[in-house]
């Protein structure tokens, strides 16, 4: 596989899944609660607050040349309106690691978790939000800037779509019979809980409505109207302008999670064509502007003339319940190129599975369809793998693996895979 010399490589995490004693958040408050939906707390997560620098240090050793990772908003403004000095200055020296050690860091401002006092204000359903949204982008912005060449604003713009139409899916399926609940999960690229949802549902709302003011907050992994929808666009035109008001040099984008839909027959199209316009179609008019688009995918979803169907009879499953099918990115990846002409990041793209030797195939073959979509002429900036290290995955807790780095529990050591090594000689391959 050939790769233009400036074609970043290198890997992705979120703050919360990493840092640890993320105790501003949102998910840190419904972590706590009595009835919580999640398997576990998160804790310390991987201590990467404070072993950041081994981490970047890692990653330059084994050959990797970016690190796509978040600022926290709840720590950076933990207070409406107050902007704590003390952990501005704590991604200020995160950034910079990343350039002693050589590696672009490219920056997301909101990877899911949002402020306490924000979700008691509405949340992603108000639209006090955008503002807000836009005064934090533009203190990043002044923060930041001198520094970074690249920001996503969002991750997973649509993620509170899909998660409407999987909650209404899994209610029905619910309704059937509770044992359905793991099927339902394995239809979304993100680690949720619904069975373990539906039987806290009415503790939930009491313990909701303690700290957040409401039964039912409007986190931003909620599930969300379509006004809330083309709110969170909104947030991120207006972020966008507000970093290159003071910045125009810096390349802005947001991240959506996608899927290769696939029709088996005939009638399927119909389901396909339905389904690609909700998860990425309605985007692109609020998008055409961006310098990038940040491209997220880890499975594909088969559809036939009755539906949306199961993973294929005997397919090789992850930890996270959908099909090990690393030719899905390719896919995407042509397939957004039809609509959006401008340049491609993979922002995420990785596998949850224990065999590491099945990690390292699934690499060699997504980045083989990476580089003949490039050789077909379509601007792929980089690729960054999902996740540099076994994480906190949200509701699951700690148990899946996508890490290029096991991390002990107990101890906190970091152990390199073989699969951070492939994929930081990817270019000799």
């Amino acid at each position: 596989m050939n790769f233009p010399k400036d074609f970043l490589i290198g890997s992705a995490t979120a703050a919360h899944q990493v840092e640890g004693n993320n105790i501003h958040s949102d998910y840190w408050a419904q972590e706590q609660m009595p009835h919580s939906s999640f398997t576990e707390p998160s804790g310390i997560a991987c201590d990467h607050y404070n072993r950041y620098e081994e981490d970047i240090r890692l990653m330059a050793d084994a050959g990797l040349t970016c690190y796509r990772f978040s600022v926290e908003w709840a720590r950076i403004e933990p207070e409406e309106g107050v902007f704590d000095e003390k952990e501005t200055e704590h991604y200020r020296d995160v950034i910079r690691t990343c350039r002693k050690y050589g590696i672009e860091p490219i920056i997301t401002l909101m990877h899911f978790t949002s402020p306490v006092w924000l979700i008691q204000k509405g949340g992603w359903e108000a639209e006090s939000t955008v503002s807000y949204f836009e005064r934090y982008a533009s203190y990043i912005a002044e923060q930041y800037g001198n520094d970074v060449k690249y920001i996503c604003t969002i991750n997973e713009a649509n993620m509170g779509l899909q998660l409407a139409a999987i909650a209404k899916r899994f209610r029905m399926m619910a309704e059937q019979a509770a044992k359905n609940a793991k099927k339902a999960e394995g239809t979304v690229q993100v680690g949720m809980n619904f069975e373990k949802m539906m039987e806290n549902m009415k503790y939930a709302a009491m313990e909701n409505a303690q700290v957040f003011g409401t039964p039912q907050p409007q986190i931003f992994v909620s599930s969300r109207t379509e006004e809330g929808d083309i709110l969170v666009m909104r947030a991120h035109q207006v972020a966008k302008a507000a970093i290159k008001k003071i910045h125009p040099e810096i390349k802005v984008g947001l991240t959506l999670s996608l899927h290769d839909l696939q029709a088996v027959d005939e009638g399927g199209e119909a389901f396909v064509k339905k389904a690609w316009d909700e998860e990425f179609s309605h985007y692109v008019p609020y998008i055409e502007g961006d310098d990038f688009l940040g491209v997220q995918n880890y499975t594909r979803t088969l559809y036939d003339h009755t539906g949306q169907l199961p993973c294929p009879e005997g397919a090789e499953l992850t930890q996270m319940d959908y099909e090990f099918y690393p030719e899905a990115l390719e896919h995407v990846i042509r397939k957004v190129h039809e609509e959006f002409k401008g340049d491609l990041f993979v922002t995420e793209n990785g596998v949850g599975i224990g065999d590491d030797t099945r990690r390292v195939a699934f690499i060699e073959t997504a980045l083989n369809g990476v580089s003949r979509c490039i050789d077909d002429g379509i601007n792929v900036l980089g690729y960054c793998y999902w996740s540099f290290m076994d994480n906190f995955e949200w509701q699951k807790g700690f148990a899946m693996t996508f890490g290029l780095v096991a991390v002990n529990r107990e101890t906190m050591e970091r152990i390199p895979k073989e699969s951070l090594y492939f994929l930081g000689n990817i270019r000799k391959a």
